[in-house]
């Protein structure tokens, strides 16, 4: 099976983004397609890149850059699950996203997005344009999630059954588009 990383993107205090990913790595289990792995930026606590050479040398200085790589390494795809901020993701998912660069190449990428009116959908296209620059493959489907708070009680996200379909119908795609790329991967 492919290994699949879901990446929660936010790392502030109060954020919701835990709970939503902790619900979609659930439907992704449940969907038992893809080897999936939660990974929390905020436990990773990449500082802001440091590192002294230029990520595609892959010459990592530091720990935390060697960690980080090797989940992005070992990952055939990603799942994002980000919020948006001021129409752009997060900035903490954005310097993760720099700290590496060969690691992310020929592998697909989905999202979840979470917001008011748009879900997230706005910084789901900013994202788009880097992951493309790293050669990764943003695929259409995604689960976006508008007025997150309507399905919040008490700390727990609860999709509903459209965002239940949705995310079936992403991970099906997902699944697709990474055996597709394995081809393309050294």
């Amino acid at each position: 099976m492919s290994k699949v990383s879901v990446i929660i993107g936010s790392t502030r205090p109060g954020r919701v983004g835990l709970p939503i990913g902790q619900w979609f790595f659930e439907q992704a289990k449940r969907h038992g397609k893809l080897d999936v792995e939660l990974v929390d930026l905020k436990a990773l606590n990449l500082p802001l890149l440091d590192e002294p050479k230029h990520p595609r040398l892959g010459d990592y200085a530091n720990d935390h850059t060697k960690a980080w790589s090797q989940i992005v390494k070992a990952s055939d795809a990603f799942i994002f699950v980000t919020p948006e901020y001021n129409h752009s993701p997060p900035p903490a998912l954005l310097n993760a996203i720099d700290y590496l660069f060969s690691e992310w190449t020929y592998k697909p990428a989905a999202f979840v997005s979470y917001g008011g009116i748009s879900g997230g959908m706005r910084a789901v296209q900013m994202l788009k344009q880097t992951l493309c620059t790293l050669k990764v493959m943003p695929i259409p489907e995604a689960v976006t999630i508008t007025f997150f708070s309507q399905l919040m009680d008490n700390g727990v996200f609860n999709g509903s059954e459209a965002l239940e379909k949705a995310s079936v119908a992403m991970l099906d795609e997902l699944a697709r588009w990474t055996e597709a790329l394995r081809a393309l991967r050294p």
